[in-house]
């Protein structure tokens, strides 16, 4: 996983090491959390593109759009929890798009409520009525649901540009980021860095 990031971000090793020994100050926890929001932005760009080609004609498949529109939004959101203080509302500012981000954005944390809602079905509305014979008098009740709508297109790509400018703006806090955690482990003896606890790598 190290490298992976390292690999997509500019790494400063170009081949994959073979000891990594964990880090756990101030500057490391930062470049995990970086980490950790510029992959949910990745992951809400691939549900965008396979939104994409979902919403394509002739027949979107609902379950399929819901699922992916969903994670794309719950993901999105994620990215600005104040716990990990990655990015905040200020950074929409930074991002050079037309239109207005702030308000897409505020829409976007309202739908994210909405699908991610554990008491209200987003998918569709009941209504309950009674069924009325000839003579006026109920013959049955009747359970009408209303389907709301799929996701259109132009909100899918719109929210992937937003999550691309926001995944350029990440990318570079996560190399400032790295060139500080570089220079701290630099600092440490070779008999201190031995010290430290081994990461296991994935083969």
């Amino acid at each position: 996983m190290a490298d992976d990031v390292a690999g997509n971000n500019g790494a400063a090793t170009a081949t994959a090491p073979s000891t990594v020994r964990r880090l756990d100050g101030s500057e490391a926890a930062e470049l995990a959390g970086l980490a950790a929001v510029f992959e949910d932005l990745q992951y809400v760009l691939r549900c965008c593109e396979h939104l994409v080609s979902a919403l394509a004609p002739p027949q979107p498949d609902p379950a399929l759009v819901e699922a992916l529109w969903t994670g794309a939004l719950i993901g999105y959101v994620r990215c600005f929890s104040g716990r990990a203080g990655v990015l905040t509302d200020a950074d929409l500012g930074r991002l050079e798009l037309d239109g207005d981000v702030r308000e897409f954005h505020g829409m976007i944390k309202k739908l994210r409520d909405h699908y991610a809602s554990r008491h209200v079905n987003p998918r569709e509305s009941f209504t309950i009525g009674a069924a009325q014979g000839d003579d006026g008098r109920p013959t049955g009740v009747a359970v009408v649901s209303a389907p709301r709508p799929l996701v259109d297109d132009t909100t899918v790509r719109l929210l992937g540009r937003v999550a691309y400018a926001l995944s350029a703006l990440v990318d570079s806090k996560m190399q400032e980021t790295q060139t500080r955690v570089l220079a701290t482990a630099g600092k440490l003896s070779p008999q201190k860095l031995n010290s430290l606890p081994l990461v296991h790598l994935s083969t």
